[in-house]
């Protein structure tokens, strides 16, 4: 990955300076100074060590006469995978979970209070492959699988709420397979789980061959540190998947993704989509990607008439934060492992709904009459032409 870009803002950084920096900081980001946080020397030092990067930006809000400020702290880890995926799962999975160890720790020492991690942040993204052995074998149970064990006694160590998207086995209803994203509250408790709602069926992402869309609807999970929600990866090309978690008073939403840079790929809407929904929504958001390229061992076809091959691509990682305003704040690398945290006030929320006045103005009556009639079979479209007038 070495011959990679490093990032968009290394571009930028590195060909603008002084006034011309600021305004583009202004125009693209939406502030001149993006707030940058210091971390502390140790957490650095730990980062370099590890070979990770760790970057920190605040997202304050205007003080208030009635209400405290509602200050969290959120990290979200971006990684690749360490282990070649040839090796016995077992393996492949306790490579990575020792290798992200490192990281949460770090962001359990900068006091981290909500951490969310990539897509199945727990093994390869295998399903390009259509192959149901051996990656099957990475499913396992929501509430008492290894990686939620694993993670409960970090977030009991660090008082942290903690979102995993594993590959689930449902050992309920006849061992099938979901995309899930599990929330794992500070007390080590399993809050709850929301599986992926939307499912491509798009050349490598035919994620179909091994789950379906969810069933879980559009779940709000209180915290300790705020209302939180989870919107799975190809849900983030679905506006009315971010509106509802909205209605139902998310805080934050994270967007735990795997995407690639491939000419047919998604990077040119990646800083676009998490960030439309902050603003449309009046909600902190949270968009997170893989890094690196997975080599398989068989290879498999793209269905793009292309010969067939060993990786599906770049996964490109720059992974970022966005506020409600629509002030996000720089993104993590294109190729290397990360962690980035916001210390963001929820405040903001109500104030920019205050301001724009987006739910006050949105006439969901009025949607709802009409997408009631889109759904009938003998549906006609409202379209006016020109000899109707006559």
């Amino acid at each position: 990955m070495d011959s990679e870009t490093q990032s968009f803002e290394t571009l930028i950084s590195n060909n603008l300076s002084g006034r011309d920096l600021e305004e583009f900081n202004r125009i693209y980001f939406g502030r001149r100074d993006n707030h940058e946080v210091r971390v502390k020397e140790s957490s650095a030092a730990a980062a370099r060590e590890a070979n990770f990067e760790i970057a920190a930006y605040a997202f304050p809000a205007k003080k208030e006469h009635t209400r405290p400020p509602r200050i969290v702290k959120v990290g979200i880890i971006q990684h690749s995978i360490p282990a070649p995926t040839d090796l016995p799962i077992n393996d492949q999975k306790t490579a990575i979970l020792e290798k992200v160890k490192k990281i949460i720790d770090v962001a359990g020492q900068e006091g981290v209070n909500i951490l969310c991690f990539q897509e199945l942040w727990n093994m390869p993204f295998a399903f390009c492959t259509r192959e149901k052995q051996p990656w099957c074998e990475f499913a396992e149970s929501a509430e008492e699988g290894q990686t939620t064990r694993f993670l409960r006694e970090l977030a009991v160590k660090y008082a942290m709420v903690i979102v995993s998207s594993i590959l689930e086995r449902d050992e309920a209803h006849a061992d099938i397979l979901w995309n899930t994203a599990v929330v794992i509250s500070d007390t080590g408790n399993v809050i709850g789980k929301h599986r992926k709602n939307h499912i491509p069926r798009v050349g490598d992402f035919n994620e179909s061959n091994y789950y379906m869309e969810g069933n879980t609807g559009h779940p709000v999970f209180a915290t300790r540190y705020g209302k939180i929600a989870i919107n799975i990866c190809f849900g983030r090309h679905h506006p009315l998947n971010w509106m509802m978690f909205g209605l139902n008073g998310a805080d934050i939403v994270f967007n735990p993704s795997a995407t690639i840079a491939a000419d047919a790929g998604s990077e040119y809407m990646w800083n676009i989509e998490a960030r439309n929904a902050a603003i449309t929504n009046c909600y902190f958001t949270a968009a997170i990607n893989r890094v690196g390229y997975e080599q398989f061992p068989n290879e498999f076809t793209s269905a793009d008439g292309q010969p067939a091959h060993k990786d599906l691509g770049l996964f490109y990682g720059s992974s970022y934060f966005c506020g409600p305003d629509g002030v996000r704040c720089p993104g993590l690398s294109r190729n290397k492992d990360g962690l980035l945290i916001g210390v963001l006030d929820l405040n903001q929320n109500r104030q920019i709904r205050d301001r724009r006045c987006y739910y006050m103005t949105q006439r969901l009556p009025m949607y709802v009459e009409s997408l009631s009639k889109v759904v009938e079979l003998d549906y006609k479209p409202q379209v006016v032409h020109e000899k109707d007038g006559k």
